[in-house]
């Protein structure tokens, strides 16, 4: 069943996806053998020590070519006796500046840093001082963001190295956090607002975002100038306030202590099955089977069906919410990125994805080139927006196989007669008059039917050959036994995940590559939620899957983070990278590694 929605995805989506992006800004690991590489705590020794009754010093020893970014540091005091978590003032030394493949134009420290820490109070005994800095070597590997912790004694004057713990104010903490920028941010913050906009742009590709812009677009065909741009910008505003609120839901549940990431919604059955209930919809209502208006139904496609200024607001809306299980290049990180930092800012690169997203429609509401692309009005719009309903159909039968592979099939059976139900009812409210209670009955039995997600026990992954199920200690025992490792983060939902593994990592030359090196392949499944994979993914910068991880051998080494979207290629050469061999070509890897 999985290979057949992967065939299908492959048929629908656009070739784009399926190929992969390769000339994104990331970790290239052809520059150098994985083996010249130190281990993180070799390339950076970090101490700390009292340097008066309310201030520090940390102080760094850089081996001769690595270097630290400036903006990554980050100092939080968690206090002894639990309360809210503290942040000092930081005096950074003058620092060199450096055009970086990774975040541009940015200050390094090279051989040394050391830093000023002053506090608001007298330290107390149990104090603990966390410290978060990221860096990356000459030869071309950047390390993942790393958390140190150290115990302090005022009245002995010692600091101790510690376990990272849980900050009073619910943010989780690991021992490797993604970077939090300081105030010295000016230089990566437009290239984070870079990055957003790209990837919004890209999302309009998608399959089930590109029928609704496909709509869009054709309704400015016989429309005036002035209704262009207004319902252009009114579409943008849609998309805009869309992607905010959802960055602030996201942001709210994470600063809550949730281990929650873009597309966090997915892992809900119920949300999955409104979602597939809102395509079948809208695919009857393209088909021109049902003629979606009125009161009843002002909401979801409704409401996006709806002519005005509002239909306009609303399909911007509808495109955001389809776009929810996608992840464009470039978006992984200005994503995590935007929830490490103030809200304000998290909200300002949401805001450049919206703004991506919406750049298309405003294009083509404007510029007169574009709209001579489009050949002229007549039935030929009718028999494309009848066409346009199978692919929504599709990603309803697909939203669908999720749900059940949530849940179960008993599950999938009685979503699929609340679908039978919605139809009915959306053909009765039609006829009007007294068809109308009768079709207000069938949409309590659709809400009846895709409410029932409990019919079966939750469902795991089907075992493939030659894979085995992620977590923290099966890794862990891995690398102790010195065995190289992939790790595949996906979920059922993610489109990405699933054009990768049909188009690449199951592909006869990957997996005999991964076989003839002897590569263990391990699967991290978040299509429901799991804490534990939450976590693992934060501590890579992400905050949204796909997720590709490869580990050499050599327990001492940093993994490899490859793009989200894959090519053969970019697989085998970073086999060939952490068996020392250099590679045919070189190829970055992970547009959005941090």
């Amino acid at each position: 069943m999985r290979a057949l929605f992967l065939s299908l995805l492959l048929l629908f989506a656009p070739a784009t996806l399926a190929q992969g992006f390769s000339s994104s800004p990331g970790t290239a690991f052809g520059a150098t053998e994985a083996t010249e590489f130190l281990p993180v705590e070799e390339a950076y020794r970090l101490d700390v020590e009292f340097a008066g009754e309310q201030a520090l010093r940390a102080y760094w020893q850089i081996t001769e070519a690595y270097y630290l970014y400036r903006h990554s540091f980050k100092f939080q005091l968690l206090p002894a006796d639990g309360t809210t978590s503290t942040s000092p003032a930081a005096q950074l030394p003058p620092a060199l500046q450096r055009n970086d493949e990774y975040f541009g134009e940015v200050h390094v420290y090279y051989d040394s840093a050391d830093v000023s820490l002053e506090f608001e109070r007298p330290l107390a005994p149990g104090d603990q001082l966390q410290v978060t800095y990221q860096g990356c070597a000459d030869a071309g590997l950047c390390y993942p963001p790393r958390t140190e912790a150290f115990l302090l004694d005022p009245a002995s004057g010692t600091v101790t190295p510690t376990a990272v713990k849980r900050p009073a104010s619910g943010t989780a903490s690991t021992g490797a956090q993604p970077p939090v920028e300081s105030s010295n941010s000016g230089s990566t913050l437009p290239y984070m607002l870079l990055l957003a906009f790209l990837g919004g742009a890209i999302l309009n590709l998608m399959p089930c975002v590109f029928p609704i812009l496909s709509l869009k677009v054709l309704s400015f065909a016989s429309a005036s100038e002035h209704n262009r741009h207004l319902h252009s910008w009114v579409y943008s505003l849609g998309v805009v306030a869309s992607f905010v609120a959802i960055a602030a839901v996201l942001i709210a549940l994470q600063r809550a202590g949730h281990a929650v990431g873009w597309g966090f919604q997915l892992q809900s059955p119920g949300f999955v099955i409104a979602l597939a209930y809102l395509f079948l919809a809208m695919g009857l209502s393209l088909s021109g089977v049902v003629h979606l208006g009125g009161s009843l139904m002002n909401t979801g496609s409704g409401l996006a069906a709806r002519g005005g200024l509002s239909g306009s607001f609303f399909t911007g809306v509808l495109a955001v919410l389809v776009a929810s299980p996608c992840t464009a290049p470039f978006m992984g990180t200005a994503l995590g990125f935007a929830v490490t930092q103030p809200a304000a800012v998290s909200l300002l690169v949401f805001a450049g994805l919206g703004c991506g997203m919406a750049a298309p429609l405003l294009l083509f509401g404007y510029s007169k080139s574009a709209r001579r692309l489009m050949p002229a009005p007549g039935p030929w719009m009718e028999t494309l927006k009848q066409l346009l309903a199978f692919p929504l159909y599709a990603a309803a039968v697909w939203l669908l196989w999720v749900a059940g592979r949530q849940t179960g099939v008993n599950t999938m059976a009685a979503v699929l007669a609340g679908g039978v139900c919605l139809a009915l009812a959306l053909w009765l409210w039609q006829l009007g008059g007294w068809r109308r209670s009768l079709a207000a009955l069938f949409a309590v039995a659709t809400i009846a039917l895709g409410s029932m997600h409990n019919l079966d026990p939750p469902r795991e992954r089907a075992a493939i050959e030659g894979e085995l199920a992620w977590s923290e200690s099966a890794l862990a025992d891995l690398r102790e036994r010195k065995q190289a490792v992939f790790v595949d983060v996906t979920a059922d939902w993610c489109i990405t995940c699933l054009a990768n593994e049909a188009a690449v990592l199951s592909q006869d030359r990957v997996r005999s590559a991964f076989a003839a090196n002897d590569i263990t392949y391990m699967v991290a499944d978040w299509t429901n939620h799991d804490p534990e994979i939450a976590h693992y993914i934060a501590r890579y910068g992400r905050t949204g899957i796909p997720l590709y991880l490869l580990y050499p051998a050599d327990a001492r080494q940093v993994p490899l983070i490859l793009p989200q979207l894959l090519t053969v290629g970019t697989v085998l050469d970073a086999i060939d990278s952490i068996n020392n061999k250099k590679p045919k070509v070189s190829v970055n890897i992970g547009e959005d590694s941090l």
